[in-house]
Parts: C-alpha cells; sequence; structure tokens
C-alpha cells in the first residue's frame, strides 16, 4: 500500500459523500457544506487517505472546546475498493498520534449496537466498551446517547 494521508479538504467532497453512501447505514454522507467545514475548521483531525491516486478513505474527528484532553471519532469511512487494506487502521491511528502529541487524554467514538464490524474492530485498535446502562448481545449500550431512541455503544481508549 502506497497512501497517503491529505486533509479532508485536498479531498473531492462528492468522492467523500461516494464513500460515506458506501459504508451505510453506519456512516451517513453529510452535505458539501459539513465536509468543507470539516476539512476547513479540523483539518488537523479530519483527513483522508489517497491510495494509487484514488480517495481510499477518509475519517471526521473532533478535538473538545470544552474539554481539549479528548478526541471524538464521529465518522470513519472506507471505499469499498480499499476494504480490509489497512486505510481505517491508518486513519484512527493519525487521529490517536495527534492525541498523544496534544496531551489528549482520550480518544472515543460511538456505535449502533447492532453494528458487529465495530464491535470486532475497536477493541483490536485497543479501544474499549465499558459498562453501561445495559447490555445488547455483549456490547454495553448507553440509552438516548445521542437523543431519544438513539442508543449507542460507546468505545474509548484512555491514553493516560
Amino acid at each position: 500500500m502506497t497512501a497517503a494521508l491529505i486533509p479532508l479538504n485536498q479531498a473531492p467532497v462528492s468522492t467523500l459523500i461516494e464513500i460515506a453512501e458506501q459504508s451505510a447505514p453506519y456512516v451517513r454522507p453529510r452535505t458539501e457544506s459539513d465536509y468543507w467545514l470539516y476539512g476547513r475548521l479540523f483539518s488537523d483531525t479530519c483527513k483522508a487517505v489517497v491510495d494509487q491516486g484514488s480517495v481510499a478513505g477518509f475519517i471526521v474527528a473532533f478535538r473538545g472546546q470544552t474539554n481539549p484532553a479528548e478526541i471524538y471519532i464521529q465518522d470513519v469511512a472506507v471505499a469499498s475498493a480499499f476494504r480490509r487494506q489497512g486505510i481505517g487502521k491508518l486513519l484512527v491511528q493519525d487521529v490517536i498520534r495527534l492525541a498523544r502529541l496534544w496531551a489528549v487524554k482520550r480518544v472515543w467514538l460511538t456505535s449502533e449496537p447492532e453494528n458487529h464490524a465495530a464491535r470486532h474492530t475497536w477493541p483490536t485498535m485497543g479501544f474499549e466498551n465499558f459498562p453501561a446502562d445495559r447490555q445488547v448481545d455483549g456490547v454495553w449500550v448507553t440509552a438516548d446517547l445521542k437523543g431519544p431512541g438513539k442508543d449507542r455503544a460507546v468505545y474509548a481508549l484512555s491514553l493516560d
């Protein structure tokens, strides 16, 4: 793999939307304006991977403004043709690298409880699913985390 990380604002927005669509239902395409905003204001933590001249995937992550000791990963999406080649891992490892550089204490993300790929992937990268409100098929879930009826499994990587 000869992949290169680039700021999200250097990737064609139409391609980001296509990759997000390929990653449904767990990644939802955002608007062109949203991707512009991510690339413009969060270019350190919102990046894309270019491999063999094509955008292979992207990550959307944000450092907390009220709590700069944490980074939240919103989306990790990899184009169908590039899956299982380490693209997602490369993107997440870059965010973790920045987190360590900035002395961030926690990198975290949420997932739908039924997302079996997430259940497998996040623990292999050191993220833990801590006890919460209840378990769903062996995964701890926080009720209504993202609004009424939007229960989510929370995965966190502590960098202390």
